[in-house]
């Protein structure tokens, strides 16, 4: 009967002595984890320079590096939480790497989310979220597309409420994107795409992806002569500086367009 006692003794001190050294091990990781108000500065003007070189994918890789390193889940910091959804959503367009792509998207959604909650009046977090979980719906439109349809919508809805005019308009251009993307499946409908689109161009005429959906828009509701002038318009429409990586691909896409529907 003492022969059990004492192993309850030796078992009870045991524990106890695993758990104050867990704890401490915990504290002590939480420590070495913190990243410096320094650190955080440094890494996000570093890592913005990196993303004007975007098209360079060694470039935008060490931008999403820099933002990782800046990331601190003791202490989530908004603009370091938004801008490494961003980057991985450039990324995961960017890269061959079916791996990297995949990681980049669900990092992407994940760290929006967190930014959608650290500040829920700022459209952000919402818009990158909503973005890369988009993406993650067109490569498995089954497993994850059919799920995320609301919740996309119900982020850019949040975006459009906030500001409408982020991103040049772009949460209209998605939500557009959602209808053309499930017509026929989930109740899409070109038409709704198309009243997006058109609110779009009333805010932000400057945004080639716009005109380019737009012009995809009017072809699904048979509006040739409507879309066509808008595949010009993307071919003829001065870039803006900041954009110009995008612009050269709608443009090209719209080229292809003109040559291969009229």
């Amino acid at each position: 009967m003492k022969r059990k006692h004492i192993y309850s003794f030796i078992t009870i001190g045991l524990v106890c002595i695993f758990a104050v050294s867990c704890a401490k091990r915990a504290e002590s990781e939480s420590i070495s984890t913190a990243v410096s108000p320094a650190t955080i500065n440094e890494n996000l003007a570093k890592s913005a320079a990196l993303f004007k070189d975007r098209t360079d994918l060694a470039k935008l890789r060490e931008a999403v590096r820099l933002l990782a390193a800046a990331r601190d889940p003791n202490q989530r910091n908004y603009e370091v939480e938004w801008k490494f959804a961003k980057y991985n959503y450039f990324l995961g367009k960017q890269t061959d790497n079916e791996k990297e792509r995949d990681r980049a998207f669900e990092d992407g959604e994940q760290a929006g989310r967190i930014a959608s909650r650290i500040a829920a009046d700022k459209p952000d977090g919402f818009f990158w979220y909503a973005a890369n979980l988009g993406e993650q719906s067109k490569i498995s439109p089954v497993t994850v597309g059919a799920k995320s349809v609301d919740d996309i919508r119900e982020a850019m809805q949040k975006v459009i409420a906030i500001d409408p005019k982020y991103q040049n308009s772009s949460a209209y251009d998605a939500l557009a994107q959602v209808e053309l993307s499930t017509a026929g499946m989930l109740g899409g409908k070109p038409e709704k795409a198309v009243e997006y689109l058109e609110q779009a161009l009333k805010i932000e005429d400057d945004n080639s992806y716009i005109h380019l959906h737009l012009a995809e828009a009017y072809l699904a509701t048979g509006k040739r002569d409507e879309a066509k002038k808008q595949l010009e318009f993307v071919l003829k429409m001065k870039p803006n500086p900041e954009y110009l990586p995008e612009y050269q691909e709608t443009a090209e896409k719209a080229k292809k367009m003109l040559e291969s529907k009229f």
